[in-house]
Parts: structure tokens; sequence; C-alpha cells
């Protein structure tokens, strides 16, 4: 296991435990003029991309790939079709649903629509 390995959940050295970064994967996250992106001594300062924590909060979800949407969303459209190609949709999925009802009582004439239980037995 190398130490440098930011994807990993935690790591032990001498029996204490690191933290765990990821680098934001927004392919313009090291572009953006904030002062939060900001590194470098006098002279030879650069923008960085954004080091994510993983925390409790982000340890299951996207965000701890992403330091915010629009850096999640500038991915998703650079890598679409790739990312379309992982598991492609051949067919529809569908859900059984029971006959819909309209509700007249209701002030916008709404209908309703209960899902069919399925027996798997």
């Amino acid at each position: 296991m190398d130490i440098d390995d930011c994807s990993i959940s935690s790591i032990y050295f001498y029996g204490v435990a690191k933290m765990t970064y990821n680098w934001c994967h927004g392919p313009k996250c090291h572009a953006y003029t904030t002062q939060s992106r900001v590194r470098g001594s006098k002279g030879n300062k650069v923008l960085r991309t954004i080091k994510i924590k993983e925390t409790n909060w982000n340890k299951d979800n996207i965000f701890k790939y992403f330091c915010n949407q629009n850096c999640l969303y500038n991915f998703l459209h650079k890598h679409l079709e790739e990312v379309a190609r992982i598991a492609p949709r051949r067919e529809p999925l569908e859900t059984p649903i029971k006959d819909p009802v309209k509700n007249e009582n209701n002030y916008w004439n709404r209908w309703t629509i209960a899902k069919k239980e399925v027996d798997n037995v």
C-alpha cells in the first residue's frame, strides 16, 4: 500500500490513522480564481485544484471526488459518453402500478398513482 495513494479510505502509519484526501476531479477546478486555490510563494503563485478531505459526510457520496457541483457537472460534460458506456441502458425500466385515480376533491384535480406490490416468492 502506497502512502501517497489518495484514494484509499485510511492509512495507518506507525499505528496512527492518517487523514484521507482526494484531489477534485473537476477538469477546470485549477482555473477558478478563488482565494482558496491560490498557492505558492511571492512571485510564484499558482491556482491549484482543491484538496478534499474525506469525512463521514462525504465518504459514501460523489462529493469526496468533487469540491462543488460546478466541478461535478464540468466533469460529466467532458466525460459524458465514457460514463454512459460503463453501464449502457438497452431497454427501458418499468415499475408496475395500479390504475391511476383522479382525485376530484383536490383543488388541482391531481392523480393518485400507487405502485403495485410485487410478490417475489
